[in-house]
Order: C-alpha cells, then sequence, then structure tokens
C-alpha cells in the first residue's frame, strides 16, 4: 500500500462577494437586491447580492436585462480596490492553516489540508475553523466544500449555500455523482450539454454507462476527461503559484461597430496589455508569451477567439497589435455583422528556449 495519504482538499467561495462587501459598508443595502454594474446598456453584472439573484440575475447578465429582471434593483458600480484588500484578509485567514493556497478568483481558493499547520482534527473542522474566522474578521460569509479532490471540493462548496458547508468523503462520490447533471461538471456549456444530450446523456451515471471509448470516439481526450469526472477522478495537486496564463484588456463599445472599424480599439487594448505583459517579464523574465489571441462578441453576444502562435513572439507592442487585427481576417461572418466587445491578448507562455514554461490549463 502507498504511504502517501489521501489528499484533503477544501474550496472556500464567499457569498455573493462584491454585493456582500457593499451590504456590508453601507447598512441601507442590506436586506436589498444589489447589482454591483455599471448602469448603461453596454454594461454587464459583476455580481448580485441573493436578494437579486431571487428575481434571477446573475453575474456576466447584460445590466439591462438585470434592471428588467428587478426593477428595484439597487446598481452600485464596483469598487475593486476594496474587494481586493478583503480578499487579502481572507487569504491570511487561509496561510494560518496552509500553504498550499490557490486562488482562482478574489474570492475563491483551493486549499490542500493534507498536513496542515494546526491539527484541529479534521478537513471539516479547519473549513468551519475559517468561516468562522472570516465571519468575525470580515463581516461576511463564505461556503466551504471539503472533498479529497479540486473537482469535488468546488461541486461540494456550491452544495450548502449560502453560509454553509459539505463534506464530500470518498465512500460517498459514487452515489453522490450519479445522479448529477453533466451541466454540473467543469468545461461542460450549452453547446456541449446540448451535444451530450443528442446521444442520451444527461448525468454522470450516464456518462459512465457510455463507456470511455464511445466518449473518446466522439469528443476525443475531452471525451477521457468526462468519462473521469464522472468517477470523481482529478489528480491536480493545487498550485500555490498558479502561473499567468493570459495577459489581456478588452472593452465594450458604446455603439456596436463593424469589422472594418475595429482596428484602433484593438490596437487600444493592444497597448493595455502589452503594458500588463511587460509587468509579467519584470517578475518572470523566463517567461515568454508566444500566442496572440483576439477576442470579439457580436452584438447578439456570440463570442468568438481567434489565435496565433508566431514562429518568433512578438517583441513590441506594436507587432503584437499588428497580428491581432490581422486576426481578423480569420472571422467569417456577413459583412454587415456588428460587434459590441474587443479584446486582445498574450498567452501560451514558454521558457525562451521554447520549452513550455507550464502546462495549459482550461479555466472555467
Amino acid at each position: 500500500m502507498s504511504d502517501i495519504p489521501r489528499r484533503k482538499i477544501i474550496h472556500v467561495d464567499m457569498d455573493a462577494f462584491y454585493a456582500s462587501v457593499e451590504q456590508r459598508d453601507d447598512p441601507g443595502l442590506r436586506g436589498k437586491p444589489v447589482v454591483v454594474a455599471w448602469r448603461g446598456a453596454r454594461s454587464v453584472v459583476c455580481a448580485a447580492s441573493y436578494e437579486a439573484r431571487r428575481f434571477g440575475v446573475r453575474s456576466a447578465m447584460p445590466a439591462v436585462r438585470a434592471e428588467r429582471l428587478c426593477p428595484e434593483a439597487i446598481f452600485v458600480p464596483p469598487d475593486f480596490v476594496r474587494y481586493k484588500a478583503v480578499s487579502r484578509q481572507v487569504r491570511g485567514i487561509f496561510e494560518r492553516h496552509t500553504d498550499l493556497v490557490e486562488p482562482l478568483s478574489l474570492d475563491e481558493a483551493y486549499l490542500d489540508v493534507t498536513v496542515p499547520k494546526q491539527d484541529l482534527g479534521s478537513a471539516t473542522a479547519i473549513a468551519s475553523c475559517i468561516r468562522d474566522a472570516i465571519r468575525e474578521e470580515t463581516r461576511l460569509t463564505a461556503s466551504a466544500g471539503i472533498a479529497p479532490n479540486k473537482f469535488l471540493a468546488k461541486i461540494a462548496s456550491d452544495w450548502n449555500k449560502p453560509d454553509g458547508q459539505f463534506v464530500l468523503k470518498p465512500a460517498m462520490v459514487d452515489a453522490f455523482l450519479a445522479p448529477l447533471p453533466v451541466g454540473k461538471l467543469p468545461g461542460v456549456g450549452k453547446v456541449m450539454e446540448a451535444k451530450l444530450a443528442a446521444l442520451g446523456i444527461a448525468t454522470c451515471a450516464d456518462l459512465r454507462a457510455s463507456g470511455i471509448d464511445a466518449l473518446e470516439r466522439h469528443f476525443g481526450r475531452w471525451g477521457v476527461r468526462l468519462h473521469e469526472l464522472s468517477r470523481g477522478i482529478d489528480d491536480r495537486a493545487v498550485q500555490p503559484e498558479r502561473p499567468t496564463l493570459q495577459v489581456s484588456a478588452e472593452d465594450t463599445f458604446a455603439e456596436d461597430l463593424l469589422l472594418d472599424e475595429l482596428e484602433p480599439h484593438i490596437r487600444r487594448m493592444a497597448a493595455k496589455a502589452w503594458a500588463g505583459y511587460l509587468r509579467e517579464r519584470q517578475q518572470h523574465p523566463d517567461r515568454i508569451a508566444r500566442m496572440v489571441v483576439l477576442k470579439l462578441k457580436t452584438a447578439d453576444f456570440r463570442t468568438l477567439t481567434r489565435s496565433l502562435t508566431a514562429a518568433e513572439p512578438p517583441t513590441s507592442e506594436q507587432a503584437f497589435a499588428d497580428i491581432a487585427c490581422a486576426l481578423r481576417e480569420r472571422v467569417v461572418l456577413p459583412a454587415q455583422t456588428r460587434f459590441r466587445l474587443v479584446g486582445a491578448g498574450l498567452s501560451g507562455f514558454a521558457a525562451p528556449d521554447g520549452s513550455r514554461a507550464q502546462d495549459d490549463l482550461f479555466a472555467t
């Protein structure tokens, strides 16, 4: 038998984080439907309080739709400086228990507490201690999932939201996952969910029954991964120093534009992304971006990305912007198609000799 202990992973997710910070700091907002977003036809929702969610308001939703769903909503412009300060405070609480903390965003993180700094008896007790400290020190609430791996811990943290936690023990995994809809699996969006439904696959039990070979024939390596997730398999380690995967900038226009009108906006976003890339290079000079990415969103909210891994990585803002603008030639849509958003980014980080600096990851 192996002497390696089974991992104990906690996924901590702050409850309606941005909106909760606003309600904490302004007593007049407590108990009311708060939407963190700028008002306007081009704005999207950054976060919604639970009072607003009851009306169907969700993050990433167009602000105008949120206003239609919840006419009584109180719109508050986001204050990321304040949110980052609270996030650092919460990170400090995590680090009392383990140095193996992998932030996913300002409001959630994975913790590996297999070998914790404090002996509290169990990962469940550690999660409770962390949530208690967050409530006492920040006056906010968090939910937690405790499981043998990252995938299961993230699923579990959503089970008793808000202000709750759920423990998924190894012996529970098979029965827990069997009825789980495939849409709950990371990376399975509406398009993939429809493709699976066409094959008669709606749950993890259906994925298992389909067999790994059949899934691989239909979806390649992604099919293999789906089969693994349906069985609760996830060997990814918690990465305290998660490398930057992409440096990018994007903007939503006041009015929709044609493809031929996008060049000045692409160059403007490239300038912002290049400045971020230079900061990244100062901290990690051994990581060079080799892929240029162009992101577009049509007026009807369809998102497109086009990318190019150049033989020689771009060495200047102008070279980067030139490639990003040229990628428009790969957009095959009717000439009258209008776009509401454009973004430019650099990714595919590698060492100077061309070897990959880290594994490629797909963030969901």
